[in-house]
């Protein structure tokens, strides 16, 4: 049977424009698996260690009670807990597999180890698994062997499908690997984190003295957004936030028993350890394989751990940050109660002044923006217009380019740049907000600031712009951050230059863009950790998982392969192997073109280390002086340390096939590359070629066909 296609609506980032683009049927699964931490899991040992730790303990208790160890395991994904208990001594498992290709490959790799006769793979979702004769089990089991947490613990629904697994598919009392999870907090005050969450006055030094952007009162009094904010927080500097508080137990689950997934509050007493302002909580849970506690997985940063030696790097759990509802003042010394509140997914925080078994208020909502600016701005976003020295910079190359008679139009999401250019004494000022909530939180700062009859906003979409909205007048400056909500990839905001096309009927005879130009910048780099989330494993505690590294690689050349996909680069660090070089230029005075930009070239690698991938920013020319960028802040220091800007995310594009660790760190190796600009889609294409690894495995492949030839040869 031939493959069946698909016509999917998409939103292009880069145009503005929805487009009907033919898909394979199967596109989804392959970008779930592809997206997937399926390898960084593989690659977790700390992780793998303690769970087949925990679960040799677990058969070996229930073997020594004379009984069968029948194991549930849910969410099986690859099979290997499920293999594991076998290999521990467990009489049969019951894998289960929500996700059809995931269970599909369980098949596979259960199969190739030789597990097929004690390990059945169900692919249901554990709530619609039956037990009985004629069911998916023929009893209930007495071992349940489970991997459902995110790093939040409860943020995937663990919760729900251990009450149900009580209840319906194990036996009361049964041994649970792990045993126990217990979630840990401890009280911050940070400006850099609050930074992430509410507003900040933004002042402005103009000719006539210093302005403040003040923030709207009900922004200020705003819960703010309820996901919680999830980062490597080892990558956090201790330096940048003031501990008030001991790290605090603040409530275990026991898996081996009823697990309820009822919204529930938990509160923990604590005298502050120094006065300050409470803003944040810093949260992380460890696992317990073993009811004596004795094998645990811990999440602990580095400060906290028992042992930040053997800390282990992983992606897929990482560590909480939590904002309080508003910040509030703590006095060393004098008690509080921190109280956690959960519902069947989420956590939320809140401090009390008294003890809350005998308040009402403890069993809090949780939180909901209702200042549409939670809804706008993502955490980033937040902080970088509370950036001040990025305000500043702005400033500096708005004085450069406004005069007196000067007509703006600012084309961004919810910026402040409008602001700007009327502080700085634009004659008029409009700005173009598409969307209703950045419509309506734009008004509202507007009018925090008293500025609603200075500022005129249209609510429409670029090409849809008249003389009339405009007031009959021309542009004189057309300004843009830029910055745009549906962008993902740093040239995903080259929509400014589509916008900038498009409203060209309206500006006038000599108008300046700002920013004038932009350009696509690349570096080559050694990751310490991120690129274990692409390495294949192969081998996994003993069992062979090479199907699962297959099925990734097949998601990959689907179209990932092909394509850069966004990270925080502050949150893992790595290392530069090349000079940074300047890949395309975009000129923003000048239309966009109808023929592609296409550059291609190779670099040569100064420094020797694993060449991981290329990473890839836009740097902004505001003016021919004033630049900014998205990616490298600073130049590379002699090291090849790189200093990355916290509020964006950079574009990494993986080598593939990986670095082959046999290639000598010093040989010498080059990258190749070619990207292309395509302006009727908006798309940058992109390869880049690691040559010195290509032309070792070649030579290796070589030499493999040989001393095969010379073996067959001598064994005749």
């Amino acid at each position: 049977m031939g493959i069946m296609k698909i016509f999917c609506s998409r939103a292009n980032p880069t145009t503005g424009s929805v487009e009907w683009v033919e898909e394979d049927e199967h596109y989804d699964y392959h970008q779930e698996i592809a997206r997937s931490s399926y390898a960084d899991m593989l690659h977790d040992k700390d992780r793998n260690v303690k769970y087949y730790q925990g679960i040799r303990a677990a058969v070996s208790r229930v073997k020594d009670r004379g009984q069968k160890a029948l194991v549930l395991d849910i969410g099986t994904g690859t099979g290997l807990l499920s293999m594991m208990a076998v290999t521990a001594g467990a009489d049969f498992c019951y894998a289960i597999e929500v996700f059809k290709p995931m269970a599909d490959a369980a098949v596979k790799i259960v199969e190739e180890n030789g597990f097929s006769d004690k390990i059945k793979v169900i692919n249901k979702h554990s709530t619609e698994v039956t037990v009985g004769p004629e069911g998916d089990m023929p009893c209930r089991a007495n071992i349940l062997v489970t991997e459902l947490f995110d790093t939040e613990l409860i943020g995937e629904g663990a919760l729900p499908s251990y009450e149900h697994a009580h209840r319906h598919l194990v036996e009361e009392n049964c041994e649970a690997v792990p045993h126990r999870a217990t979630v840990y907090a401890q009280l911050v005050e940070s400006r850099r984190m609050w930074s992430w969450n509410k507003l900040f006055p933004i002042r402005v030094q103009t000719s006539l003295g210093e302005q403040v952007i003040v923030p709207p009162v009900d922004l200020e009094r705003c819960p703010g957004a309820p996901s919680v904010c999830d980062i490597q927080l080892n990558q956090v500097s201790p330096a940048e936030f003031t501990v008030l508080s001991d790290v605090l137990p603040i409530f275990s689950v026991d898996f081996s028993k009823q697990v309820s997934s009822s919204a529930a509050c938990h509160s923990r007493q604590f005298e502050p350890l120094a006065s300050g302002r409470a803003q944040v909580v810093l949260s992380w849970w460890d696992i317990e394989m073993d009811p004596e506690g004795k094998i645990k997985c811990t999440m602990a940063p580095f400060w906290a751990h028992s042992d930040p030696e053997e800390m282990q790097w992983r992606d897929h759990w990482m560590q909480c940050v939590y904002f309080l509802p508003q910040e509030e003042p703590v006095v060393q010394g004098s008690a509080l109660c921190l109280v956690a509140h959960h519902d069947d997914y989420c956590i939320w925080y809140s401090l009390q002044r008294t003890s809350p078994e005998n308040n009402e208020r403890v069993r809090e909502m949780r939180p909901v923006c209702d200042c549409q600016a939670h809804l706008l701005w993502n955490r980033p976003r937040f902080g970088e217009i509370n950036d001040q020295d990025r305000t500043d910079r702005y400033v500096q190359a708005l004085r450069t380019v406004l005069k007196p008679d000067s007509v703006c139009l600012c084309v961004s999401d919810g910026s402040l740049m409008s602001m700007l250019a009327h502080h700085l004494g634009a004659e008029q000022v409009f700005t173009i907000e598409s969307s209703a909530a950045s419509h309506k939180l734009m008004r509202k700062i507007f009018k925090a600031n008293h500025l609603e009859d200075k500022i005129n906003i249209i609510e429409k979409r670029p090409e849809l712009l008249t003389n009339e909205d405009l007031k009959g007048r021309k542009v004189s400056l057309l300004l843009g951050e830029p910055f745009f909500t549906t962008s993902l990839l740093p040239w995903h905001n080259l929509y400014f230059w589509y916008v900038r096309t498009t409203v060209d009927q309206h500006l006038g005879p000599g108008a300046v863009v700002m920013p004038q130009a932009a350009s696509l910048h690349a570096v080559v780099v050694e990751f310490r950790d991120l690129w274990r989330i692409r390495s294949p494993c192969g081998d996994c505690e003993g069992f062979d998982v090479h199907i699962m590294d297959d099925m990734i690689k097949r998601a990959l050349d689907f179209r990932e392969s092909r394509e850069a996909e966004p990270h925080p680069l502050w949150e893992y660090p790595c290392r530069s192997l090349s000079e940074p070089w300047q890949i395309l230029a975009f000129d923003f005075q000048q239309l966009v073109p109808l023929q592609r930009l296409r550059a291609e070239g190779t670099v040569e690698l100064r420094r020797p280390g694993q060449s991981h991938a290329a990473v890839l920013w836009m740097e902004y020319h505001l003016t021919p002086e004033c630049m900014l960028s998205t990616g490298l802040l600073e130049p590379v220091d002699p090291e090849g340390g790189c200093c990355w800007n916290p509020h964006c995310k950079q574009a990494v594009y993986f080598f593939s096939p990986a670095p082959d660790p046999r290639v000598p760190l010093g040989s010498p190796q080059t990258v190749s590359y070619v990207v292309e600009f395509h302006p009727d889609t908006g798309d940058i294409a992109m390869e880049f070629r690691c040559l010195a690894s290509l032309l070792y495995q070649l030579v290796a492949c070589q030499d493999l066909r040989l001393d095969t030839r010379q073996l067959s040869q001598s064994s005749s």
